[in-house]
Formats: C-alpha cells, structure tokens, sequence
C-alpha cells in the first residue's frame, strides 16, 4: 500500500489552508477604513468664485501739486496745516508785502511823472508846428520878387536887389530849422510815451508780484504736506524754477490710483477695463472698486525678476483712502456668482 500518497495531500490541504487564512488577515487589515481628522472634513457651498491675478503697491492722489511763489518774501501766515482741505482759490498763505507795496508805490510815481513828461512834450510839439508855420518866408519871397520887377525897370538898385534875396534866403534857413525842431520835438513825444508805457509795463508788474504774495491754492484737494513755517524765507519760481521753494503740496483724493507691480508670469491674463478689488490694511472687511487704467508696454527687471507697471483708477468720494496707503488691487479675470464651491 502506498503511504506517500495520503502525506501529499495533507500539505497540499494544510497550504491551501494557511493561505486562506492569510487571505483573511490581509482583507481584515486593508478593509478596516482609516477615520478622517475633522478639521480636513468641509462641507461644500455656494459662493462667488474668481480667478485674480494681483498686484501690490501704493495709494497716490489722482492729481497732485507742488505749490510755490511766484514772488521772493518772508512767510508771514500760513493758513493751512497737513489734512486740512481747500478749495480752488483759496488762500494758503502771505508773504511779507511791505517790500513789495513799496515798490508798487515807486512804481505808480514813476508813471505819473513820465506822464508828465509826456505832456510837456506834446506841449512843445505844439509850440514848434505854430512856429514852423513861419509867415515870414512868404514875406522874404514877395519881398524879393518885387525887388527883381524893380530891379529890371531899373527903380530898384542891385544892393537892393541883394538885400531881399539875402533876406529870402535867411528866412529859408530859418525854415529849415523851424522844421527840424518840429522833427526833434516829435520825436521827444514818441520817445515820452514809450517811458510812459514802460512806467505801466513797471507798475503792472509790480502789482503782480504783490499780487503773488498772497499764495492760493490751484486745485480743490487736501494739504498732503506743509514744507515751511511762519518766517522762512521763501524764493521765487520764476528766478530758480524747480529750485524754488515748496511751500506745500495739495492732491485731490476724490479720486485716487494704485501703481502696482504684476509679474510677468500674470501679465498676459490682465487688460484694461477689467474690474479690481483693492483692499487696504487700515480697513481689513472693506473692498474698493476700482478699472485698470494702463498697463505699461515695457517690463523693469530687479533681482532676476521681471515685473510690469499696472495703474488702478479708485474713486475715493469718502476719503478713506489716503496718499501712500500700502494696497493690494486684486484684477478679477473671471468670476462666477452662486456656485457650488469645493476644497
């Protein structure tokens, strides 16, 4: 009888076993489910969902002006402080005018007394026409015609003959001076009413310049800065230019822009027109609309990175945000409302 035959089949029996019972384990350990944190567990919504692209920068008033004199002085009162809003026109501050008013004072008595001057010479223009219009050159040329019918019909004798002509002839010269004088007094007319008009070109600018002491506001806005105090001297724009003493700078934030930075990863995606959420720091739960206004054409690249220019156009009726505020302008490319979001 063969014995080997049974001992096959019990490990054969006994394998088939323990692979089962490893099948088992195996199942039991991969079926058993891992429990989730709850913190990773959200419940879907609906929402507004967009896809942004942002650019970071600063708050700068729409339109802002470096405010200086026209005229040199000291500053006598300043009218304004740092915050305070003004209106178009009104005034900011004084200069110190007794200097100034002086010079109106010279200027009006020079003007007066180059119209004086004026007049005396029209005067004597007058004087010299009535005496170059001399009646005693006809006299001479009668005188001397009648010498010469006299002297052919042998009445007048050649002294006489040259009497009369020798009196025609110093009336003729007398003549000629007479108009050359009138030559020279009008041109002494002309010459006063030039000085009279160069009198009012003096006075007219020196109103002016007392005029530009008083300091006045360009614009309607709000006092960004104040750059001078009571007793600064304070030199003109109009000798030293942009050199010139700032006195203050205004910016009108009823209107305001961000200068942004966009990388140029994102630049492609953003255009104008497109809608902006810009957020600030100082007021964390409000959003500000606001269009991109223009994208600028070429790229600045700082520490191997390369990034465009984006200016965000903000209206500011409230005034809450202010020149130099830090903002984030989010550039909406696409946004869908009431939908179904997910983690």
């Amino acid at each position: 009888m063969n014995t080997k035959l049974p001992l096959k089949l019990f490990l054969a029996a006994s394998a088939v076993l323990l692979v089962l019972a490893g099948v088992v384990v195996v199942a039991g350990i991969l079926g058993k489910a891992k429990p989730i944190p709850p913190e990773k567990i959200v419940a879907a919504e609906r929402g507004d969902i967009a896809r942004s692209v942002v650019a970071r920068g600063k708050i700068e008033p729409l339109s802002k002006v470096e405010v200086k004199s026209k005229a040199n002085g000291i500053i006598k009162a300043l009218l304004v402080d740092v915050g305070d809003r003004v209106t178009e026109g009104q005034i900011l501050a004084e200069l110190d005018k007794e200097d100034l008013q002086a010079q109106v004072r010279e200027a009006k008595a020079t003007g007066d007394s180059e119209e004086a001057n004026l007049h005396a010479a029209i005067a004597a223009e007058a004087k010299a026409k009535i005496e170059a219009a001399n009646p005693e050159l006809e006299f001479a040329r009668r005188d001397f015609t009648r010498a010469q019918e006299l002297f052919k019909q042998k009445i007048a004798s050649q002294q006489q003959l040259d009497d009369a002509s020798r009196a025609l002839e110093v009336s003729k010269n007398r003549q000629q001076l007479l108009d050359a004088t009138v030559r020279t007094v009008s041109a002494q007319v002309e010459q006063a009413r030039a000085r009279v008009e160069a009198a009012k070109a003096a006075l007219d600018r020196a109103e002016e310049l007392l005029h530009y002491a008083t300091i006045r506001a360009p614009i309607a806005g709000i006092v960004l800065t104040r750059n001078v105090e009571m007793g600064d001297a304070v030199s003109s724009i109009l000798n030293l230019g942009s050199a010139a003493t700032l006195i203050m700078t205004l910016g009108d934030v009823s209107s305001v822009y961000i200068k942004g930075e966009v990388d140029e990863a994102d630049i492609g995606k953003a255009d104008c027109g497109q809608h902006v959420r810009t957020k600030v720091e100082a007021y964390p739960a409000e959003s500000f609309d606001g269009v991109v206004k223009r994208i600028a054409p070429m790229g600045r690249e700082l520490n191997n990175v390369t990034t465009f220019e984006v200016r965000v156009s903000i209206t500011n009726l409230q005034g809450k945000l202010r020149a130099n505020m830090t903002a984030n302008a989010e550039i909406v490319l696409e946004e869908a409302q009431e939908c179904s979001a997910h983690p």
